[in-house]
């Protein structure tokens, strides 16, 4: 009987493979969990994979071992063998309790986990002589981290936070794995979907120079108002080193709204006349050409990088460099040697058509501007996009928006997932778009037909915006 429960409990645990894959898409929410599975809504898509982290091998081995808990007290406390088997059938039928239990038996464990986590890195902090760089802001952190890399390793020993790692567990392993006595920078991108996040952070990493890029209302979802994102980005000014020094892009109006309210040292960067800027802008297909403006000072420019965004980008990253005691020719030289941002206006030619990879973006600000750079290109113009998710009340608005702006570039249009389809082709049939060139598709394979059927030489094709295998 021993035998039976363990291959019950092993049953159990191989058929919530498909649970486990959404509770880690939804960074560890239950109440998300039970949400999607209720609605049947799984992660079966090919994008995302269930990642074994530490994290979720231990939940899925307390599962294994709290449902084998499970059968073998059914087993001692019920004599008869079919009772034994139908009180184990309602137990799988009622799995959801039980995964449920099991997560909230877990969160302490993995408190207590994340803690000693986050000491081991700052332990390992404090021995290190770095200096140390915070960016947040609502989009444009990840890009702006890289080129600011780039340009630093012209001259230092720089480490930034890999990918996306934004979180105090991915700065944490960061730290711990690839900070070292040689690297006099560490840059960290910190992200936020709560208040107190950004504050965390900058205590965690004792940042002594932060940037804080444009701010919109993305994850407004769980932030609720663009007033509550200020307040948790501002978090950065208030507990940043009290000599550190912090740069905004000005552009954004609620990024220039901190700066007016910051008590540290700070420059106003991105608008004319600021201390730094970008002037006689010429973009094309190719990247562009800018005179940057820093301190009184200017030199010409020239990157590969596509975008006015990436130019604010780049403005910043110069600023901050240049405030760190890089030279203003080495920053020439490494903005002519910019290497794109992957998936982030990454342009990618091919023997016959053109891609311009944008499938990072999840904003409306930057979505405008991929479609500007594709505006660029003298060729028949295809857009590929899901549209932009986790913006409460104001999807179905942003999401029309976006469709009206993709209908004064595009030619065709294909449509990803369930979740904005009707808001993006309403947008796209208020801007007078030919809907014999819109088209749909579900799933990467059928989008992967749709466009061998449709593309032709010479083709341009922008993917903007990619969602995880848990939206349809």
């Amino acid at each position: 009987m021993i035998f039976i429960s363990f291959l019950y409990a092993l049953m159990i645990v191989c058929l919530c493979f498909p649970v486990y894959k959404v509770y880690q898409l939804n960074n560890y929410s239950i109440k998300k969990t039970l949400i999607n599975v209720i609605k049947f809504r799984f992660a079966n898509g090919d994008k995302n994979k269930l990642v074994l982290t530490n994290r979720m091998k231990r939940f899925i081995c307390f599962n294994f071992i709290f449902n084998l808990l499970i059968s073998l007290l059914c087993y001692i406390f019920i004599k008869k063998i079919y009772l034994y088997f139908i009180v184990n059938i309602i137990f799988v039928l009622f799995n959801l309790f039980i995964f449920s239990c099991v997560h909230f038996i877990m969160c302490p464990v993995e408190y207590i986990i994340k803690c000693r986590f986050i000491k081991r890195a700052q332990k390992k902090l404090l021995k290190l002589k770095c200096k140390k760089i915070g960016i947040t802001g609502s989009f444009g952190k990840t890009s702006t981290k890289n080129i600011l890399c780039q340009i630093l390793e012209e001259e230092y020993k720089v480490c930034k936070t890999p990918k996306s790692y934004n979180t105090p567990m991915g700065i944490c392993k960061t730290i711990l794995e690839d900070l070292n006595e040689e690297h006099e920078f560490f840059i960290v991108e910190m992200g936020a979907r709560r208040e107190g996040d950004i504050a965390f952070l900058t205590n965690l990493v004792e940042v002594e120079y932060g940037i804080i890029t444009s701010i919109g209302e993305q994850h407004i979802e769980t932030f609720r108002t663009i007033e509550n994102i200020e307040k948790t980005k501002f978090e950065l000014c208030e507990f940043i080193d009290e000599d550190g020094v912090v740069i905004f892009n000005g552009k954004s109006s609620s990024s220039y709204k901190l700066y007016k309210k910051c008590k540290r040292k700070k420059y106003l960067l991105c608008r004319e006349n600021s201390y730094a800027f970008a002037s006689n802008i010429s973009t094309n297909e190719h990247g562009s050409k800018f005179t940057l403006n820093i301190d009184k000072k200017k030199i010409d420019v020239e990157t590969k990088l596509l975008g006015k965004l990436n130019i604010d980008n780049i403005v910043m990253s110069s600023t901050m460099a240049y405030l760190l005691g890089e030279n203003l020719f080495n920053i020439k030289k490494a903005i002519s040697k910019l290497k794109p941002i992957e998936h982030r206006l990454e342009l990618i030619k091919g023997e016959n058509v053109c891609v311009i990879d944008d499938s990072y973006n999840s904003n409306l600000s930057g979505a405008k501007e991929a479609l500007q750079v594709l505006s660029n290109f003298k060729k028949r113009k295809i857009v590929i996009t899901p549209g932009i998710v986790e913006m409460g009340s104001k999807q179905e608005k942003v999401n029309f928006d976006l469709g009206k702006e993709i209908s004064k570039v595009a030619d065709i249009c294909i449509i990803m997932n369930k979740i904005n389809k009707n808001s993006l082709k309403n947008g796209l049939k208020s801007g007078n778009f030919d809907e014999k060139m819109l088209f749909f598709a579900n799933t990467r394979e059928e989008q992967k037909n749709l466009l061998n059927k449709i593309l032709l030489k010479n083709d341009v094709v922008l993917f903007e915006n990619d969602l995880p295998d848990n939206y349809k």
